[in-house]
């Protein structure tokens, strides 16, 4: 049974980071998923502001004064003045020109998002589109047709041309695109299935519907979304490593956090000492006559704080994504007294910075953990467990693999983490001579969101076979809880070795999916 669809008005105030991920991740219509369809539409009011501005670019279409993008050519061509019976095949050339991408599609998630960006940037009535125009989009993202869009095009200057050109191209009716089933459809062919007409554009729309930095800014929309519950997992994941380490948690107390009073380190913390009460496994070793031990390692003892900037960095892309969701980026502009004004707003450098600050971040949460990991699997160094948490080590080998597997994660999330938005190559015969490759760093972050989830989840498997060992001891509440979901899908009991791949691929799903999350939280009450 389909759930009911829900509605967001565009044009009345910004999207929130929340209404982005929702509606990208939306259900086709006419499915079954739990995030239920999603239809967006346009406020009167922001209609009466599309069909002003539109008569502004009317008005300058016979102008004998030449005006970017409206009596001229694009880019490096900007000089090249474009007569009154060219001007529709100038728009047309425009997107099919720009719709180059190349290489793997691109997820439908985040071609979703980009679509919705531009259609509220279009709904600012900032950017001299047609009402027509616009509500053409508005059908075709509510059909859940999906243009094909290419992995590489865009250098995040202006904006992000490629990816914005293909669907533009199959807002004409032209190109191809996945209909709400998946099909891969020629785009004349879904759009009149949906009852919806190819746009025929006119002046200043075909760079209205291309020039911005929706698809950098909806990747870091999900990006935020997807780490922020992250570095929740990263903190259970920490704290039951130094539970079923014979770890302390003395050093979890709030006054020595305040003593430091960075926002992210004092919540990290609140969850590792949520993780670790009322544990029979640290109470075993509390008194300080019996245990010689005086410091933990720092990937211990230092979780809430690596884990703690990780939400500090995460608050900073939030306010960057937030001040990017409440702008209309394109060139030219039509400005609030209705001039028409070229600007350089399509620069993604803002956005950029913060995608590769993520992945910075990602990578050392990812290295940490496990660093966390192979300390649980040698001999020298778990406190009297097995081997590789090995059943009969030598004829098993346990969880070595398995490490292997986390390592070669964080490598590689290591060499994600090298900035894209460092380097530049000129475009447009020199005229886009400086660009910010924030297409290429919201791409990378991408792929370390899902690295750190697999090895944030091999940790947690790790940590769950680790704190069994430790029977008859009993481990904390929570993660007992933990380990019973992991559970349900996959097995974390000691024992001869078995299958690995499928154990690991369904605790991932478990985590991603927020099921840890809920099982921690029905015992510790809200996390942070």
């Amino acid at each position: 049974m389909n759930l009911v669809t829900s509605t967001v008005t565009l044009g009345n105030e910004p999207l929130t980071i929340e209404q982005v991920v929702h509606i990208a991740r939306s259900a086709p219509p006419g499915t079954d998923y739990l995030g239920g369809p999603v239809r967006v539409e346009v406020s009167e009011a922001a209609w009466g502001r599309v069909r002003h501005t539109r008569g502004v670019i009317d008005a300058l279409a016979d102008d004998s004064v030449a005006h970017y993008g409206i009596s001229t050519g694009f880019g490096a061509l900007a000089n090249t003045s474009i007569p009154p019976e060219k001007r529709t095949q100038l728009q047309r050339s425009l997107i099919r020109s720009h719709a180059a991408g190349s290489g793997a599609e691109v997820e439908r998630e985040v071609v979703r998002a980009l679509m919705l960006l531009r259609i509220q940037t279009l709904a600012t009535g900032r950017t001299g589109i047609r009402e027509e125009t616009l509500r053409a989009y508005v059908a075709m993202l509510n059909a859940g047709i999906t243009p094909v869009v290419r992995e590489y095009g865009s250098l995040g200057c202006s904006g992000d041309l490629a990816p914005l050109s293909h669907c533009a191209l199959a807002l004409m009716g032209e190109g191809w695109v996945r209909d709400a089933s998946g099909e891969l459809l020629a785009a004349g062919d879904a759009l009149a299935t949906a009852g919806i007409t190819p746009v025929e554009l006119r002046e200043k729309e075909g760079l209205a519907l291309i020039n911005g930095t929706d698809g950098m800014l909806g990747m870091l929309c999900m990006a935020i979304t997807d780490l922020r519950a992250l570095v929740t997992i990263a903190d259970l994941a920490a704290a039951m490593s130094v539970e079923g380490l014979l770890g302390t948690d003395d050093v979890f107390a709030a006054d020595l956090h305040a003593l430091r009073p960075q926002p992210g380190q004092a919540l990290s913390a609140a969850n590792m000492r949520k993780v670790l009460a009322v544990s029979g496994i640290r109470d075993s070793h509390r008194d300080p006559e019996a245990c010689t031990r005086v410091q933990d390692a720092y990937s211990l003892r230092c979780a809430p704080q690596v884990a703690g900037a990780v939400r500090d960095t995460l608050d900073h892309a939030a306010r960057v994504a937030g001040w990017e969701l409440a702008s209309a980026v394109d060139n030219p502009v039509v400005t609030l007294d209705d001039r028409v004004e070229s600007n350089g707003n399509f620069h993604g450098a803002p956005v950029a910075y913060v995608l590769d600050f993520l992945a910075i971040a990602a990578a050392d949460l990812a290295s940490m953990s496990e660093r966390r990991t192979d300390r649980f699997l040698d001999k020298a160094r778990n406190h009297g467990l097995n081997a590789f948490l090995a059943d009969d080590p030598g004829v098993d080998s346990g969880l070595m693999i398995a490490q292997y597997t986390a390592a070669g994660m964080v490598s590689e999330m290591k060499r994600l983490a090298v900035p894209a938005s460092v380097d530049s190559i000129p475009s447009s015969a020199m005229q886009e001579d400086h660009v910010s490759m924030g297409w290429g760093a919201a791409r990378k972050l991408r792929r370390s969101v899902d690295a750190l989830t697999q090895v944030l989840t091999i940790e947690l498997l790790t940590a769950a076979r680790g704190i069994q060992l430790r029977a008859p001891l009993t481990p904390s509440p929570v993660s007992a809880a933990i380990i019973a979901a992991l559970d349900e899908v996959s097995r974390t009991a000691p024992g001869p070795d078995r299958f690995l791949a499928d154990d690991i691929a369904a605790a991932v799903y478990a985590v991603a999916d927020g099921s840890v999350r809920h099982a921690a939280e029905s015992v510790a009450g809200p996390l942070n």
